[in-house]
């Protein structure tokens, strides 16, 4: 079975190569060792990335629907779609409505979960990104974890993975996103509510430390993260790694990739 069966891993992209390379490549190179009898490819969602990349860096990489049609014309005819997604949101929904137009060119597909989909998901990454930040506790620290956000109904993941640290006794730990809830806003307003902390540590709830962790969460521009927070006067330290660098959340994609391959055996 394994010559005809390939795991296309999707993610949205970034253009910044470094954290590409240690993110998403970390990924899917932790999913290739895991089931080395299997081609593993890539495909990215982002057309602007894409093409970005393609311009600046005359590097192709295929879109969804370039990566499926390839993968067919190849005569592989079990595949395994993984996403390398945070939530099950407008991507995840635009990704499965892309596979269902390919469903006859496979005799069987599965797709695989995005990162945070059951409680055991949410667990092992609030054990990972509390392990990689344990050293800012200092009681005076508070500890921000940054997501994109979205207005889809999978949104709640945020406030459910506050609920969850609060419950495990990481009370400096705080979830906020970029585009939805809780906003900067709502953040800020927690964190005013202690008089405690001196300090504010930034890092990205996001898979990749790309453009929206380095210029909205940790640039200079008057309204980003980093400067809003040390306008409020406090000590500001950023974290630009993205979750993909850690062998902890690349065992959660290895895992759903693999229950992924159940389906097609």
């Amino acid at each position: 079975m394994a010559n005809n069966t390939a795991i296309l891993v999707v993610s949205f992209g970034t253009s910044f190569n470094e954290s590409r390379r240690l993110t998403i490549g970390a990924i899917e190179g932790a999913i290739a060792r895991a089931f080395p009898n299997y081609d593993v490819r890539r495909a990215l969602a982002g057309q602007v990335v894409i093409d970005r990349l393609k311009e600046r860096d005359c590097l192709k990489i295929d879109n969804i629907k370039e990566a499926l049609e390839r993968v067919a014309n190849d005569g592989i005819t079990r595949l395994v779609v993984q996403p390398t997604y945070l939530v099950d949101g407008y991507e995840y929904g635009r990704l499965q409505d892309t596979l269902r137009l390919y469903g006859n060119y496979y005799q069987k597909m599965a797709l695989g979960k995005p990162l945070l989909s059951d409680e055991t998901d949410f667990d092992a990454v609030i054990k990972a990104v509390t392990k990689k930040t344990a050293s800012f506790n200092d009681g005076k620290t508070a500890i921000c974890f940054i997501g994109h956000g979205t207005q889809a109904k999978s949104n709640r993941v945020y406030a459910k993975m506050q609920m969850k640290l609060k419950h495990q006794g990481f009370n400096n730990y705080y979830i906020g996103t970029l585009k939805a809830e809780p906003s900067l806003k709502d953040v800020v307003a927690l964190l005013e509510e202690k008089s405690c902390y001196r300090k504010v540590v930034l890092a990205p709830l996001m898979v990749s430390a790309g453009g929206h962790a380095c210029y909205d969460m940790a640039g200079n521009k008057q309204e980003s993260w980093k400067i809003t927070l040390e306008r409020k006067g406090y000590e500001v330290t950023c974290v630009l790694e993205g979750l993909g660098q850690h062998a902890a959340i690349q065992d959660i994609y290895v895992e759903h990739t693999r229950r992924a391959l159940r389906c097609i055996s």
